[in-house]
């Protein structure tokens, strides 16, 4: 089936994608992480690199056992900079995920509580975040109602006929077209999903979509 360049919304474009059985094989809310802080730490990680150098990171951070905060503070900086050296820019993510550690404590005081109270001005005020990593941690970290945006999404919607100016302009469009159709959606997926698992899985069928080809030459990158 191919995608028709006449969907005109954001929910005709979800109600494409379900089509597709593209999450059959992936976690419920797609993010390939056991824990929520093992996602924190793989949003930073997975800048400007592939996913299967962060897995590699990952592991490397699990042989260490310092999937905490606390833990985060205390391990050696050249030891952590070494362990996550696969995902590249490793002086600059070492030293980005520490002081964010060092942050979210004494903003927060516990991983669980900087879940729950974080927003998003605070994130961006963070070294090194930006939109789509602070969405991510929103996201598929706190569990919050937030929308990722990325490269594939924009490549995806430019195909369709939509070109944005900003990352929030691209968001916007793809959070109005479900919110408005959230009926629909209910009724699409036979029970009530909540809206933060609804964005967390349409941005993953996007990524899915256009890394299986399926649009082939008709979507440069």
């Amino acid at each position: 089936m191919q995608l028709s360049n006449e969907i005109s919304n954001s929910y005709e474009l979800l109600e494409f994608l379900k089509k597709q059985n593209l999450l059959k094989e992936e976690p419920s809310y797609w993010w390939p992480s056991s824990s929520d802080f093992e996602i924190l730490i793989g949003a930073i990680l997975t800048q400007n690199t592939k996913w299967t150098n962060v897995e590699k990171s990952l592991e490397n951070l699990k042989r260490l056992n310092i999937f905490s905060l606390e833990n985060f503070l205390k391990i050696d900086l050249t030891l952590l900079t070494e362990a996550i050296a696969p995902s590249g820019f490793k002086n600059q993510k070492s030293q980005r995920l520490k002081l964010l550690a060092k942050n979210i404590l004494e903003e927060f005081g516990s991983f669980d509580n900087f879940c729950q109270r974080v927003n998003r001005e605070w994130l961006l005020e963070q070294k090194g975040i930006g939109f789509e990593t602070a969405d991510a941690i929103l996201c598929y970290a706190c569990h919050q109602e937030f929308m990722v945006v990325d490269k594939y999404t924009q490549k995806l919607v430019s195909y369709m006929g939509f070109e944005f100016e900003t990352y929030e302009d691209l968001q916007a469009w793809c959070e109005y077209g479900i919110n408005e159709n959230l009926d629909k959606i209910f009724e699409l997926y036979g029970y009530e999903i909540s809206l933060n698992k609804l964005y967390c899985r349409f941005h993953g069928k996007i990524i899915e979509f256009m890394k299986s080809n399926r649009l082939k030459a008709r979507v440069k990158e």
